[in-house]
């Protein structure tokens, strides 16, 4: 009888080692112990409060996610990039920090970077004189905490997390894009979250607004007062103003176009043209004056870096029916706005921010490493209420750099810009694989259109152009890795990567 019994417990234990480490769960016995946590979590949630059982889910969902992107680099980028273009329709539901939580998530992946390259000890996919330029930029913002004229160290530690954090994205996008395949995932990815706000913005336009956005609009007065004008709601789709989606529209509709005439199938050609025109719709419905200057721009460039017949045709058609749009009288309030983006002189708000300039422009001169970061701005206000820079309205990224962190800190930030500009238009021109030339000149467009916007805006700092931007950097540096046909130049003549 004890021989029976103990036969028993051995078949036993070693169906159930089976079932477990064999199997993995995946066999009865795993149905039956996932379907008893699922019933016990459903009666836990049901008789905790509504926030804790939010938790909860959040819990359930956030850490596996974390854990996994700290494995998986990629696989953290596409969290991250989610989480950016979806960040502003969270705020209107909810006062949860989630901007926070994407910084405690970047740490995460900056850390199993660096698990990673101690292990290996491999620093070539970063070789760029990008790389020179945003380790420079990222110093300069740290020691920024020592400078004599700032008047808070705390509006610091809330504008560097900001500021040097985000560009380590840029390292991260360099590993993790170790192959073409994943850069492509990416840009897919940025392509189909993009058209998706455009369409939702298609839909707040002719649909309506929902109660919760109409709700979220009436909360602030200033808010209303900036999205209600010329006797219209201007559409913001999923973020929180007008100007970072339409700014997002402008330049992701020229990327689009651009990689329409890329070696793609037709179907894919077709799918990208709907996809530019629907971003399209969405800028001029959105109303800020800014992305309508960016798209003439934009097809000027492309028009110089593809000099070519058929291109100098269809930009020549689409430059005269844009000509004639602005010139044309017009009592519609979208045409309308359009129209006042190239008439700079007749606008009062133009001639109010070059007053406010030529203001600050003293300043600026007599402080080389400016006031502080988060001096001006909502950090300045919060911070540092008494300061006059506080109140100041620098209305644009490089007016706040100059103003924050001096003419040196500006003169480094153009330096990473014109370098990007560079490594893009060396590479677009060395590289021969169709794919990788689009995606070089698609990508370095819209590193100048960003640029160009950052002066009236601040359209780099914003998500999600702000991970768009750090990524296209990365991809900057790896594309030419996959073209087995990549020309250098002359043994005279250096590549971006032997920046000295």
């Amino acid at each position: 009888m004890t021989i029976l019994k103990l036969a028993r417990q051995k078949n036993i234990s070693a169906w159930f080692q089976k079932s477990l480490f064999i199997d993995k769960l995946n066999n009865p016995l795993g149905y039956c112990i996932m379907i008893a946590c699922a019933i016990g979590l459903a009666y836990i949630m049901s008789i905790l409060p509504i926030k804790f059982s939010v938790l909860v889910i959040a819990a359930l969902v956030g850490i596996p996610l974390i854990i996994y992107s700290f494995i998986n680099l990629h696989f953290g980028i596409i969290v991250m990039l989610c989480i950016a273009f979806f960040l502003g329709l969270a705020a209107k539901h909810t006062n949860s920090p989630i901007g926070t939580s994407m910084d405690g998530m970047l740490l995460i992946m900056l850390f199993g970077l660096l698990v990673r390259l101690v292990k290996e000890r491999d620093f070539k996919f970063i070789k760029s004189p990008i790389t020179v330029f945003i380790l420079a930029w990222i110093y300069y913002n740290i020691v920024q905490v020592i400078n004599p004229w700032a008047e808070s160290r705390l509006a610091w530690v809330y504008t560097v997390r900001s500021v040097a954090l985000l560009l380590c994205l840029y390292f991260i996008a360099c590993y993790a894009f170790n192959n073409l395949k994943r850069i492509l995932t990416i840009i897919k990815l940025i392509v189909l979250l993009t058209f998706l706000a455009a369409a939702y913005s298609l839909k707040q336009e002719f649909l309506g607004f929902n109660n919760a956005e109409i709700a979220w609009l009436y909360a602030d007065p200033e808010r209303f007062q900036l999205i209600y004008q010329w006797g219209r709601l201007r559409v913001f789709s999923f973020f929180s103003d007008p100007t970072t989606f339409g700014i997002l529209m402008g330049y992701m509709g020229i990327f689009c176009f651009i990689l329409a005439a890329g070696p793609y199938k037709i179907w894919q050609k077709i799918a990208l043209a709907l996809a530019g025109l629907c971003m399209m719709m969405g800028m001029a419905y959105a109303g800020s004056r800014t992305p309508f200057v960016l798209v003439p721009l934009g097809v000027i460039f492309y028009i110089l870096l593809n000099f070519k017949k058929n291109i100098l045709i269809g930009a020549g058609i689409i430059m005269i029916i844009g000509t004639g749009v602005v010139m044309k009288s017009t009592s519609n309030p979208v045409l309308w706005r359009i129209q006042s983006a190239f008439k700079a002189t007749e606008d009062a708000s133009v001639h109010v921010r070059l007053s406010n300039q030529k203001r600050i422009q003293p300043f600026i001169q007599t402080h080389p490493v400016g006031a502080g970061l988060g001096s001006t701005g909502a950090w300045g206000k919060r911070f540092t209420p008494d300061s006059w820079l506080a109140s100041f309205a620098h209305d644009s990224l490089y007016v706040r750099l100059a103003v924050e962190t001096g003419w040196i800190g500006m003169l480094i930030y153009m330096g990473l810009l014109f370098t990007a500009m560079r490594v893009g238009i060396y590479y677009y021109f060395r590289c021969r694989d169709p794919l990788i030339k689009n995606l070089y000149l698609a990508i370095t467009t819209n590193i100048l259109l960003l640029s160009i916007a950052c002066y009236p805006q601040e359209a780099i700092t914003l998500p999600p152009t702000s991970i768009i931007f750090y990524l296209m950097l990365g991809m900057l540096v790896r594309l030419k890795d996959f073209d087995p046909n990549f020309q250098k130049g002359s043994k005279n003549e250096k590549e971006p990567y032997a920046f000295s």
